[in-house]
């Protein structure tokens, strides 16, 4: 009989520091209909543009056809680059197509992050809590984090000066309705993290998924924009941020298109990292999407998500303060698809959750988003993905298990 090969000697040692998704295996669990989940960050289905994609698909494959369907160069199809500096260009930030490279999705760019950048034993900056998915992409290159404290204006200044002294090789951030706390960063903080990053010498990773999906206040700069104001005007953005964005909250997932903004220096290199991981993006999801999106036609489908995900979001807030018993306090945020919960001091949501799932309700525990601990008393809510009924619905079955545990 053959001896079978012990395949744990096999693998590289970087695969000691890949772990699965904690929300993806908390998906698995709610995939019963009967179960409301609060869990994962999913688009509501209902504000896909279907019949412009199907437009869009009919007409890529008629009028460009067979060219859509190649092989296509790493950088992106232009006039889909061409369309993200014209919405860059609404932030007041002048860009060219070689600032653009387009990424299969934001995963894969901050993938290519921690490829091109860390080295193990590296620090970089987060705010905690921080993005699972940023922080599991960066976990492979065997990086050490450095987490700033946050507060309700982001993550504080004081706490980032002190932490910029040990020479990291970026902040990384989500300014805008932050995953997961839905906390947006104010203006003044902004300008600060600017500053202190310039003085240090440090760049600044921006994520941006939910930038357009505002339902309340004034539209805040993005870090990009603050960042190209503070140098001056040039034909390029030759900067200190990198940006990253999507078309996954604005069109649908599906597609997985979303983009990098950076110094041409800085995407040439993205451009051979990602030579070496899928060669291009979807030749026809590019197509698609430009097709999709241009004319004003995106800016269209974010207002109708807008109104669908605002109402939810108020749908939400109403059930927490109707149903979440006292001592339990919430984030209200201005936009995007999360709010963050936390419970009183030495409760546990992971135990919350066991409760939640036999109510056929479930959400995720804020450690997870910790990338040094912490947070055990902290729960994650997405607001954008169920319908008004089950969010109250499923609010009040939570804020019943909460109630129970508490007595």
């Amino acid at each position: 009989m053959p001896t079978p090969i012990h395949w744990q000697h096999r693998y590289a040692r970087r695969t000691e520091q890949i772990q699965s998704s904690a929300i993806r295996e908390i998906l698995k669990l709610t995939q019963s209909p009967d179960i409301i989940s609060f869990a994962g960050g999913l688009p509501a289905p209902e504000s896909f543009p279907i019949e412009a994609i199907r437009a869009a698909a009919d007409y890529v494959l008629t009028e460009i056809g067979s060219r859509s369907l190649q092989y296509y160069p790493t950088e992106g199809y232009p006039p889909l680059r061409e369309l993200i500096c014209e919405i860059i260009a609404e932030q007041g930030v002048s860009l060219t197509p070689e600032n653009v490279l387009i990424t299969s999705g934001s995963q894969q760019a901050l993938d290519l992050l921690g490829k091109i950048f860390i080295n193990r034993g590296d620090h970089i900056l987060v705010e905690s809590p921080s993005y699972l998915g940023a922080l599991q992409a960066f976990n492979v290159y065997g990086v050490e984090y450095i987490a700033v404290p946050f507060d309700d204006e982001g993550m504080r200044a004081d706490a980032l000066e002190e932490a910029l002294r040990s020479g990291p090789k970026f902040i990384y951030l989500i300014p805008n309705f932050q995953n997961p706390t839905g906390i947006t960063m104010s203006l003044r903080r902004r300008k600060q993290v600017i500053e202190l990053a310039e003085r240090f010498g440090v760049p600044i990773v921006e994520d941006d998924p939910y930038g357009k999906l505002r339902y309340e206040g004034e539209h805040i700069p993005s870090m990009l924009a603050l960042d190209a104001e503070y140098r001056g005007a040039c034909d390029d953005y030759c900067g200190n941020v990198i940006y990253l964005s999507t078309f996954s909250k604005l069109l649908a997932p599906g597609l997985r298109m979303a983009w990098v903004t950076a110094p041409a220096e800085v995407i040439r290199k993205f451009v051979l990292g990602k030579q070496g991981a899928d060669l291009h993006s979807p030749t026809f999801n590019q197509f698609l999407t430009y097709e999709a999106a241009k004319d004003g036609a995106l800016d269209r489908f974010v207002e109708r998500t807008r109104q669908l995900y605002g109402e939810r979001r108020q749908v939400m807030l109403e059930a927490l303060e109707a149903s979440f018993p006292e001592g339990v306090r919430w984030t209200r945020p201005e936009g995007g698809m999360f709010l963050w919960a936390t419970l009183p001091a030495g409760m546990d949501a992971v135990e919350i959750l066991h409760k939640a799932v036999e109510r056929k309700v479930a959400f995720v525990p804020g450690g997870y988003f910790h990338p040094n601990g912490g947070g055990e008393n902290t729960m994650r809510l997405n607001f954008s993905n169920a319908s008004p009924e089950s969010i109250r619905e499923g609010i009040a079955r939570l804020g019943q298990v909460l109630k129970e545990h508490m007595a």
